[in-house]
Parts: C-alpha cells; structure tokens; sequence
C-alpha cells in the first residue's frame, strides 16, 4: 500500500487536488474533516478545548468562529491547541490506515495542510504538493467569509513557505493554470507512483 501525502498552502486547490485522487480510486484521509469531526457536535475533543478554553463551546460542540477568535495571533494558545487535537486525528488516521490496508486499496492518500510543518512526510511513500500562483491563492482565500488580507498573511506565516514546498516534494500539482493542467499532473503522479513499493505501511510498531 502506497502512502501518498498531499499538502498544500490554504487556497492553492489541495481540497480539489484530493477529490480528483478520491474519484480515480484512492483512498483519502482527509485531516481537516477529522478535526471537524473531534470538535464537532459529540465530538471527542469537546471536552478539552472548553477545559483550556472556557466559553468556546455550545450545544455540545465548539463554536469554531470563538475558539478562532481566542487562538487567532497566539502562539501559545493555538500550541496547546494543536496538542488536545492532534492525537486525535492521528488516531483516526490509524484506524483508517488500518481499514485502507484490510481493503487491499493499492494507493491511500494523507490529505494533511500542515504535513511538513509537523514532520509527516516521515510516514509517507511520497508528497504531492499543490500550488498556483500567489494571486490566485488571494484572490480564493478573500472570497471566504471573515477572511481578511491580515488573516490571510498570518497564516501564510505560519506555514512553510511555497517554495520550500515545493523543493521537499516528490509531485508537484498546480491548480493556476486550468483543469487541463491540474488532471494531466494527477495522471502523471498516479502512473509513477504504480512503480513504488510501500514502505510505510504495515509498521512492526503498530502490526
């Protein structure tokens, strides 16, 4: 089983990127989702972020426009943040791993925004990563609501820059220029990547 990563700066298509790879037959592991699911109504992760940060929850899930107000420009806070949630993406993203590789699925991909910011390309096969000009990627992240030009440049600032991306990946998918070019980029990856062996999975440690 291939472990493929896929990552990319916000706005530069990766979500587009995943559902072509979904739609050929990959299996994706969607990392963005998973939060959603730990934060959301029920979620496992409730719990923790109202203990560290009281009044960001209702109605048994978090109101993630508080909670972004309350970590927004704050090292500290979104640290321990990120330390409530992910040991539970990283656990969902076993179990899913695991039902990927009972199902004999030839290629799984780790659709991961912060892949090599937090060292997991180590367990991957390979990285694709997604890009496009930086004129696009502002002119799809202002269109979101709430998004302001000072927003978007403190998350730019937070993630590894587009360049050193691009110098740590295996693939690179680009999403500026047309469909056309985005589709031939994916069917090029897909068909080296049939000449890989995977050498991530299974793991002794987890077996």
């Amino acid at each position: 089983m291939i472990i493929l990563g896929l990552t990319g700066s916000i706005g530069m298509g990766k979500s587009t990127a995943a559902a072509v790879l979904k739609r050929l037959g990959a299996a994706v592991f969607d990392a963005d989702t998973a939060v959603h699911q730990l934060i959301g109504p029920g979620g496992a992760a409730v719990a923790a972020v109202e203990a560290a940060f009281p009044g960001t929850t209702v109605a048994g899930r978090v109101d993630r426009a508080v909670l972004g107000q309350r970590v927004f420009g704050d090292d500290d806070a979104t640290n321990r943040l990120e330390a409530i949630i992910h040991p539970g993406v990283g656990a969902m993203e076993q179990r899913f791993l695991r039902l990927a590789a009972a199902r004999h699925c030839p290629l799984v991909v780790r659709d991961v925004p912060l892949l090599f910011e937090t060292g997991g390309e180590r367990r991957c096969d390979a990285v694709a990563v997604v890009v496009a000009p930086p004129f696009v990627q502002a002119q799809r992240v202002l269109h979101r609501p709430g998004m302001t030009r000072n927003r978007l440049a403190a998350i730019r600032a937070r993630q590894m820059s587009d360049r050193e991306k691009v110098r740590r990946a295996d693939f690179i998918i680009r999403t500026g220029l047309g469909k056309r070019t985005s589709l031939r980029d994916v069917h090029r990856m897909i068909t080296m990547l049939e000449g890989l062996e995977g050498r991530h999975w299974p793991c002794p440690a987890r077996m």
